[in-house]
């Protein structure tokens, strides 16, 4: 099924998906933003690694498989990355709900987050398979994802706490 892919030139596949990343990135930046707008919610903030998770499937392809000294490399950097988006995201209570506080520093720490994972891509794509460093990308974004999420609901979940012990019973 993959062997189409092989037959690609790896300068065409590289291009395709670092414009694809950047598609994605420029997505990620305009959807944190409308978020701000509107009161943020346990399931808007599950639901992004749950749906990420599904791209796991594209192991069950070799073409796509990484070995486990990369694995453990793409989910440090991941980790590491997701501190940053850590760092920049805090809700607030505002009429009674719960918001992601917009942080002038994201867009920016996004965009450089992305500039590094496209610049690591384009440099490591002369010594891993492109179909290997897909694989290794997304154990990265998800590695990123998965912490980056867990302390958005921690943090959500202890606002929601203290609107509630607000409220008279």
């Amino acid at each position: 099924m993959f062997e189409i892919l092989e037959t690609i030139p790896s300068w065409l596949m590289l291009s395709v998906t670092t414009v694809g990343a950047l598609g994605m990135g420029i997505m990620a930046m305009v959807v944190r933003t409308k978020s701000a707008k509107k009161p943020a919610s346990a399931k808007k903030i599950i639901l992004p690694p749950l749906f990420m998770s599904t791209g796991a499937l594209m192991f069950v392809f070799p073409f796509f498989r990484v070995a486990p000294m990369q694995i453990l490399e793409a989910l440090a950097v991941g980790m590491l990355f997701s501190t940053v988006l850590i760092w920049t995201s805090k809700f607030e209570i505002r009429d009674g709900d719960i918001y992601l506080k917009q942080s002038k520093a994201f867009v920016f720490i996004l965009l450089g987050l992305l500039l590094i994972r496209l610049i690591g891509k384009v440099v490591l794509s002369s010594t891993i398979d492109i179909g290997e460093l897909g694989g290794m990308f997304w154990i990265l974004a998800f590695g990123m994802i998965v912490p980056w999420r867990l302390a958005m609901f921690l943090q959500y979940k202890k606002l929601q706490e203290k609107i509630e012990s607000a409220v008279p019973h």
